[in-house]
């Protein structure tokens, strides 16, 4: 009996051991209903819409070029770069992460214009953080503009879902209104273009980037977790590519473009889902800033004495 009574408290135990994990772990929330904008738009196949970057030999291409798996291991890492530069459109990725422990291993998908603009680049990120915990990766949206990489603009998020079991699509929309970052369609973050400061937002034409590396000294917990290669190499997978927008022209003004056309009836620059976020986005964004998010630059005044201007 007493060894009944023993078990009896030993499975209530692990019953609420493992309650607990399930209702810390955020990625067993479920999302509201949003309208899917990566459905507007067709897939740029990769071997056609990207070049490779660096770490040529960690680049595999798969399904005829649609789906690119970038590999870390202790040699190096890998990235693919945008043949062509964008003045403003829809960007998506749909990423699946590499599984195990994943402390400082970065994996991004992002804008920037740092070889053409060295001094005065834009940059719109999204890094996805590996973690001192199995599978348990952080979301990090940052912007720079016109060279402030000294204001990093972050902001952190937990997922709702285990972003190494399958691909989850990671998408931005700039344009001259604003630029949003969403987590399978969902709005996680918006910075509007303020007129007030235009000088802090990204307005110069931009290559697209996919990449894997080594983040060591800063990307778990400050850098107290670093690349563990015995489990290298580390593989995230690429594919549903999408890149709609004004391709730059550059024998012209920084500002001009042309639209791929017949790609989509969906404008990203000035269509009516693009220019601003609609009621159902905006109910979204606020659940997952509520119940995801973890730290923003804006409430950061041990790191900024006097916040920047667009926090207030």
């Amino acid at each position: 009996m007493a060894f009944l009574q023993e078990r009896i408290l030993f499975s209530g135990l692990l019953i609420f051991c493992m309650t607990a994990v399930v209702s810390s772990r955020n990625r067993y929330y479920s999302p509201p209903s949003v309208t899917h904008l990566t459905d507007y738009f067709p897939h740029v196949s990769i071997d056609r819409g990207f070049s490779n970057f660096f770490g040529g030999s960690n680049i595999q291409l798969t399904s005829n070029g649609s789906v690119a798996n970038l590999a870390l291991d202790k040699s190096a890492g890998s990235g693919l770069v945008s043949k062509n530069k964008y003045y403003y459109g829809f960007f998506s990725a749909a990423i699946k992460l590499p599984s195990g422990l994943s402390s400082g291993v970065v994996v991004a998908f992002y804008l920037s214009n740092a070889d053409i603009f060295p001094h005065t680049h834009d940059e719109i990120d999204i890094e996805l953080l590996g973690h001192d915990k199995r599978n348990d990766w952080v979301l990090q949206t940052n912007l720079y503009a016109n060279g402030s990489v000294g204001t990093g603009r972050e902001e952190k998020f937990y997922l709702w879902f285990d972003p190494t079991e399958q691909h989850h699509q990671y998408s931005i929309i700039w344009n001259n209104h604003h630029t949003v970052f969403l987590v399978d369609n969902i709005p996680v973050r918006e910075f509007p273009r303020n007129n007030a400061f235009p000088s802090v937002y990204p307005s110069k034409p931009m290559s697209i980037y996919a990449t894997i590396w080594d983040g060591s000294q800063w990307a778990t917990h400050g850098g107290k977790y670093p690349v563990n290669y015995k489990y290298a190499p580390f593989v995230a997978s690429f594919a549903d590519m999408e890149m709609s927008g004004c391709i730059w022209n550059p024998k012209g003004s920084v500002s001009s473009c042309s639209k791929a056309a017949g790609v989509s009836s969906s404008d990203p620059l000035e269509g009516q889902e693009f220019v601003r976020l609609s009621e159902q986005q905006m109910v979204a964004m606020d659940w997952a800033r509520r119940k995801l998010m973890f730290y923003s630059y804006c409430k950061d005044s041990s790191r900024f004495k006097i916040l920047p201007p667009e926090c207030k």
